[in-house]
Protein backbone atom coordinates (compact mmCIF):
# COMPACT_ATOMS: atom_id res chain seq x y z
CA UNK A 1 0.00 0.00 0.00
CA UNK A 2 1.20 3.36 -0.88
CA UNK A 3 1.52 5.84 2.14
CA UNK A 4 0.81 9.19 1.62
CA UNK A 5 2.19 11.85 3.93
CA UNK A 6 1.17 14.63 5.08
CA UNK A 7 3.04 17.32 6.49
CA UNK A 8 0.93 19.54 9.60
CA UNK A 9 2.18 22.80 9.46
CA UNK A 10 1.60 25.07 12.71
CA UNK A 11 3.56 28.63 14.25
CA UNK A 12 2.69 28.92 18.07
CA UNK A 13 3.18 32.16 20.55
CA UNK A 14 2.21 32.23 24.25
CA UNK A 15 -0.99 30.32 23.96
CA UNK A 16 0.29 26.50 25.15
CA UNK A 17 -3.09 25.57 26.34
CA UNK A 18 -4.78 25.88 22.98
CA UNK A 19 -1.69 24.76 21.70
CA UNK A 20 -1.58 21.41 22.79
CA UNK A 21 -5.54 21.17 22.64
CA UNK A 22 -4.98 21.57 19.09
CA UNK A 23 -2.16 18.59 18.43
CA UNK A 24 -4.87 16.57 20.51
CA UNK A 25 -7.16 17.19 17.81
CA UNK A 26 -4.62 16.01 15.50
CA UNK A 27 -3.65 12.93 17.41
CA UNK A 28 -6.86 12.01 17.70
CA UNK A 29 -7.80 11.84 13.66
CA UNK A 30 -9.67 9.18 12.29
CA UNK A 31 -7.25 8.83 9.58
CA UNK A 32 -7.80 6.85 6.02
CA UNK A 33 -5.61 3.35 5.83
CA UNK A 34 -2.02 4.45 4.28
CA UNK A 35 -2.02 8.19 5.62
CA UNK A 36 0.68 9.58 7.86
CA UNK A 37 0.95 12.44 9.56
CA UNK A 38 3.83 14.33 10.47
CA UNK A 39 3.70 17.82 12.48
CA UNK A 40 6.34 20.37 12.43
CA UNK A 41 5.87 23.54 14.61
CA UNK A 42 8.08 26.35 15.17
CA UNK A 43 7.50 28.53 18.30
CA UNK A 44 8.40 31.91 18.29
CA UNK A 45 9.81 32.28 21.44
CA UNK A 46 7.03 32.05 23.78
CA UNK A 47 7.31 32.87 27.31
CA UNK A 48 4.80 30.41 29.31
CA UNK A 49 6.88 27.44 28.00
CA UNK A 50 5.08 25.90 24.79
CA UNK A 51 8.37 24.51 22.82
CA UNK A 52 9.00 22.57 26.46
CA UNK A 53 5.04 21.40 26.56
CA UNK A 54 5.35 20.31 22.96
CA UNK A 55 8.44 18.31 23.48
CA UNK A 56 6.91 16.71 26.80
CA UNK A 57 3.49 15.29 25.56
CA UNK A 58 4.17 15.25 21.30
CA UNK A 59 7.61 14.54 21.03
CA UNK A 60 7.55 13.11 17.42
CA UNK A 61 6.64 16.59 17.25
CA UNK A 62 9.55 18.98 14.97
CA UNK A 63 10.01 21.97 17.18
CA UNK A 64 11.64 24.78 16.22
CA UNK A 65 12.36 28.06 17.46
CA UNK A 66 11.49 31.39 16.43
CA UNK A 67 13.11 34.68 16.89
CA UNK A 68 10.43 36.48 19.05
CA UNK A 69 9.05 38.73 15.85
CA UNK A 70 7.98 36.21 13.21
CA UNK A 71 3.87 36.70 13.65
CA UNK A 72 1.57 34.48 11.74
CA UNK A 73 3.17 34.12 8.12
CA UNK A 74 6.88 34.40 9.43
CA UNK A 75 6.49 31.61 11.83
CA UNK A 76 4.54 29.60 8.86
CA UNK A 77 6.81 30.13 6.44
CA UNK A 78 9.39 28.93 8.99
CA UNK A 79 7.69 26.04 9.35
CA UNK A 80 6.86 24.99 5.74
CA UNK A 81 10.64 25.33 4.74
CA UNK A 82 11.61 22.65 7.46
CA UNK A 83 9.01 20.63 6.19
CA UNK A 84 9.47 20.70 2.58
CA UNK A 85 12.80 19.23 3.65
CA UNK A 86 10.92 15.75 4.30
CA UNK A 87 8.83 15.79 0.48
CA UNK A 88 5.05 15.20 1.61
CA UNK A 89 2.43 14.65 -0.90
CA UNK A 90 0.28 16.95 1.25
CA UNK A 91 0.90 19.70 3.63
CA UNK A 92 -1.88 20.87 6.46
CA UNK A 93 -1.93 24.14 7.28
CA UNK A 94 -3.59 24.64 10.88
CA UNK A 95 -4.06 27.51 13.34
CA UNK A 96 -2.97 26.17 16.94
CA UNK A 97 -6.25 27.77 18.36
CA UNK A 98 -7.96 25.26 15.92
CA UNK A 99 -9.68 21.93 17.28
CA UNK A 100 -10.30 19.66 14.31
CA UNK A 101 -13.15 16.97 14.18
CA UNK A 102 -11.88 13.65 14.18
CA UNK A 103 -13.10 13.14 10.60
CA UNK A 104 -11.56 16.81 9.31
CA UNK A 105 -8.03 15.23 7.66
CA UNK A 106 -10.60 12.54 6.01
CA UNK A 107 -12.84 14.69 4.54
CA UNK A 108 -10.19 16.74 2.79
CA UNK A 109 -8.51 14.05 1.28
CA UNK A 110 -12.14 12.55 0.06
CA UNK A 111 -11.76 16.17 -2.07
CA UNK A 112 -8.92 14.89 -3.72
CA UNK A 113 -10.67 11.40 -4.77
CA UNK A 114 -14.15 13.23 -5.77
CA UNK A 115 -12.19 15.27 -7.92
CA UNK A 116 -8.38 16.23 -7.40
CA UNK A 117 -8.86 19.55 -6.46
CA UNK A 118 -5.66 21.26 -5.30
CA UNK A 119 -6.09 23.04 -1.99
CA UNK A 120 -9.11 22.04 0.04
CA UNK A 121 -10.06 24.48 3.13
CA UNK A 122 -12.31 23.37 6.04
CA UNK A 123 -14.55 25.47 7.57
CA UNK A 124 -14.41 26.04 11.47
CA UNK A 125 -17.59 26.94 13.89
CA UNK A 126 -16.98 29.53 16.89
CA UNK A 127 -19.05 26.99 19.78
CA UNK A 128 -20.29 30.35 21.34
CA UNK A 129 -22.16 31.83 18.34
CA UNK A 130 -22.98 28.72 16.43
CA UNK A 131 -21.96 30.58 13.18
CA UNK A 132 -19.03 30.30 11.05
CA UNK A 133 -15.56 31.52 12.18
CA UNK A 134 -12.85 31.17 9.14
CA UNK A 135 -13.41 29.39 5.38
CA UNK A 136 -13.63 29.63 2.39
CA UNK A 137 -14.73 32.77 -0.11
CA UNK A 138 -15.99 33.51 -3.63
CA UNK A 139 -14.93 37.18 -5.57
CA UNK A 140 -18.37 38.77 -6.58
CA UNK A 141 -16.89 40.99 -8.87
CA UNK A 142 -13.55 40.53 -10.90
CA UNK A 143 -10.76 42.74 -10.07
CA UNK A 144 -12.63 44.37 -6.96
CA UNK A 145 -12.50 43.55 -3.36
CA UNK A 146 -15.89 41.60 -2.94
CA UNK A 147 -16.85 38.42 -1.95
CA UNK A 148 -19.36 36.22 0.01
CA UNK A 149 -18.81 33.43 1.98
CA UNK A 150 -19.25 29.89 -0.11
CA UNK A 151 -20.12 27.22 2.46
CA UNK A 152 -22.38 24.03 2.17
CA UNK A 153 -23.00 21.14 4.57
CA UNK A 154 -23.42 18.21 1.56
CA UNK A 155 -21.30 19.62 -1.27
CA UNK A 156 -17.64 20.26 -2.09
CA UNK A 157 -17.91 23.81 -3.36
CA UNK A 158 -15.51 25.83 -5.39
CA UNK A 159 -13.95 28.95 -4.04
CA UNK A 160 -11.33 31.99 -4.99
CA UNK A 161 -9.17 32.07 -1.47
CA UNK A 162 -9.74 31.07 2.33
CA UNK A 163 -8.47 31.19 5.55
CA UNK A 164 -5.28 28.92 6.60
CA UNK A 165 -7.10 27.83 9.71
CA UNK A 166 -7.83 24.34 8.12
CA UNK A 167 -6.27 23.98 4.80
CA UNK A 168 -4.76 21.15 2.52
CA UNK A 169 -2.71 22.09 -0.29
CA UNK A 170 -0.96 19.40 -2.47
CA UNK A 171 2.80 18.93 -3.45
CA UNK A 172 1.73 19.52 -6.71
CA UNK A 173 1.09 23.57 -5.69
CA UNK A 174 3.68 24.23 -3.61
CA UNK A 175 5.76 23.03 -5.98
CA UNK A 176 4.80 25.23 -8.71
CA UNK A 177 4.20 28.34 -6.78
CA UNK A 178 5.74 27.74 -3.69
CA UNK A 179 4.95 28.65 0.11
CA UNK A 180 3.69 32.25 1.71
CA UNK A 181 4.61 35.39 0.10
CA UNK A 182 7.88 37.10 2.12
CA UNK A 183 6.21 40.38 1.88
CA UNK A 184 3.17 39.37 4.41
CA UNK A 185 4.07 39.50 8.07
CA UNK A 186 0.96 38.40 9.69
CA UNK A 187 -2.72 38.28 8.12
CA UNK A 188 -3.26 38.39 4.57
CA UNK A 189 -0.72 35.94 3.82
CA UNK A 190 -3.41 32.96 3.21
CA UNK A 191 -5.50 34.82 1.23
CA UNK A 192 -2.98 35.67 -0.87
CA UNK A 193 -1.78 32.08 -1.24
CA UNK A 194 -4.76 30.92 -2.12
CA UNK A 195 -5.60 33.59 -5.03
CA UNK A 196 -2.00 32.89 -6.12
CA UNK A 197 -2.88 29.32 -6.88
CA UNK A 198 -5.77 29.77 -8.61
CA UNK A 199 -4.44 32.37 -10.85
CA UNK A 200 -1.92 29.54 -11.93
CA UNK A 201 -4.81 27.59 -12.89
CA UNK A 202 -4.73 25.69 -9.57
CA UNK A 203 -8.43 24.71 -7.89
CA UNK A 204 -9.48 25.58 -4.59
CA UNK A 205 -12.53 24.16 -2.62
CA UNK A 206 -13.99 24.40 0.44
CA UNK A 207 -15.05 21.24 2.50
CA UNK A 208 -19.01 20.34 3.47
CA UNK A 209 -19.99 21.37 6.86
CA UNK A 210 -17.50 21.80 9.85
CA UNK A 211 -14.43 20.36 10.35
CA UNK A 212 -13.53 22.06 13.37
CA UNK A 213 -13.79 24.64 16.21
CA UNK A 214 -12.39 28.36 16.12
CA UNK A 215 -13.43 31.66 17.73
CA UNK A 216 -13.21 34.29 15.46
CA UNK A 217 -11.20 37.14 17.68
CA UNK A 218 -10.30 39.40 15.26
CA UNK A 219 -13.27 41.69 16.58
CA UNK A 220 -13.15 45.44 14.62
CA UNK A 221 -10.63 46.37 12.39
CA UNK A 222 -10.06 49.79 13.77
CA UNK A 223 -9.11 52.00 16.67
CA UNK A 224 -12.03 53.80 18.27
CA UNK A 225 -12.48 57.48 18.59
CA UNK A 226 -11.38 57.33 22.59
CA UNK A 227 -7.69 56.37 21.37
CA UNK A 228 -5.31 58.72 20.64
CA UNK A 229 -4.13 59.74 17.05
CA UNK A 230 -0.58 58.02 18.02
CA UNK A 231 -2.41 55.22 18.87
CA UNK A 232 -4.06 55.04 15.70
CA UNK A 233 -1.60 55.87 13.49
CA UNK A 234 0.81 52.75 15.29
CA UNK A 235 -2.85 50.52 14.56
CA UNK A 236 -1.96 51.82 10.75
CA UNK A 237 0.93 50.18 10.24
CA UNK A 238 1.12 47.40 12.79
CA UNK A 239 1.11 43.86 11.35
CA UNK A 240 -1.39 42.63 13.77
CA UNK A 241 -3.70 45.83 12.99
CA UNK A 242 -4.67 47.32 9.77
CA UNK A 243 -0.90 46.23 8.02
CA UNK A 244 -0.82 49.47 5.43
CA UNK A 245 1.82 48.73 3.18
CA UNK A 246 0.62 45.05 3.01
CA UNK A 247 -3.03 45.38 2.79
CA UNK A 248 -2.67 47.74 -0.19
CA UNK A 249 0.06 45.68 -1.21
CA UNK A 250 -2.42 42.78 -1.69
CA UNK A 251 -5.15 45.43 -3.28
CA UNK A 252 -2.94 46.07 -5.69
CA UNK A 253 -2.11 42.67 -6.81
CA UNK A 254 -5.35 41.25 -6.34
CA UNK A 255 -8.50 43.76 -6.60
CA UNK A 256 -6.37 46.87 -8.71
CA UNK A 257 -9.64 48.39 -9.15
CA UNK A 258 -10.39 48.51 -5.25
CA UNK A 259 -7.37 50.68 -4.85
CA UNK A 260 -8.46 54.02 -4.52
CA UNK A 261 -11.13 53.13 -1.95
CA UNK A 262 -8.90 50.58 -0.04
CA UNK A 263 -6.83 53.91 0.26
CA UNK A 264 -8.71 56.50 1.20
CA UNK A 265 -10.72 53.92 4.10
CA UNK A 266 -7.53 53.22 5.83
CA UNK A 267 -6.95 56.49 6.51
CA UNK A 268 -10.17 57.75 7.08
CA UNK A 269 -10.39 54.79 10.11
CA UNK A 270 -7.34 56.37 11.11
CA UNK A 271 -8.53 59.93 10.98
CA UNK A 272 -12.24 59.83 11.68
CA UNK A 273 -12.59 56.52 13.14
CA UNK A 274 -16.12 57.92 14.82
CA UNK A 275 -17.81 56.92 11.67
CA UNK A 276 -16.58 53.47 11.98
CA UNK A 277 -17.93 53.23 15.69
CA UNK A 278 -21.35 54.83 14.83
CA UNK A 279 -22.09 52.77 11.64
CA UNK A 280 -21.11 49.35 14.29
CA UNK A 281 -23.42 50.36 16.54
Amino acid sequence: MKVTKIAVLLTTFNRVSKTLSCLNSLRNQQLPPGVELEVFLTDDASADGTADAVKRDFPATHVFQGTGSLYWAGGMRETWKQARLHTPDYYLLVNDDTLLNRDAIALLLRSSAAGTPDICIGSTQDDASEQISYGGWKVSTPKRWKSERVHSNTEYLDCDFGNANIMLISKQVVDSIGILADHFTHSLADYDYTLRAKKAGFTVTVAPGFLGSCIDDHGNNWKSANTTFKERVQYLKSPKGLAYKEYLRFIKDHFPLSYPSAFVKLWMKTFFPFIWDRLKK
